[in-house]
């Protein structure tokens, strides 16, 4: 089986319960299922923005409970870290100036690195990656 990592915006619409998405999923055991750090610093990033810009007590608490569920639904998904051997391969994608940009670029090389299926509707952007193996779960 190939193990399929969902990128940042994969992992929003399955939290937010987009159908395709859903069912692309279910027919995945969780092994096969993964994110990466990267995707978490992205996610996470945008709820501490919000939390610092939050101007009352409602806004506070609507980012905190969102970021609580940001966090909990990151935690079904095993996470590939960003290891020194991704980095160096990054640093190989970034000076083929793809294009990408360099958040992408970075997710790109950990899925090179672990031989995976990156999970995306950024067809666009990753189908410029060399060797990657890009599918959109929502359609």
């Amino acid at each position: 089986m190939s193990l399929y990592v969902l990128d940042t915006d994969v992992l929003s619409l399955h939290r937010l319960g987009h159908p395709k998405v859903q069912q692309h999923v279910r027919q995945h055991p969780p092994s096969d299922l993964a994110a990466t750090v990267l995707t978490v610093e992205e996610q996470l990033a945008g709820w501490f923005t919000r939390l610092r810009r939050a101007k009352d007590r409602s806004q506070l608490a609507v980012a905190y409970q969102r970021l609580t569920d940001t966090v909990a639904h990151l935690g079904q998904f095993q996470l590939l870290t960003f290891t020194e051997p991704a980095i160096l391969r990054y640093e190989g994608l970034l000076a083929q100036k793809l294009g990408v940009g360099k958040m992408d670029l970075r997710i790109a090389a950990v899925v090179l690195e672990n031989a995976a299926v990156l999970v995306s509707r950024n067809l666009r952007d990753f189908s410029r990656v060399p060797g990657l193996t890009v599918v959109d779960w929502s359609v």
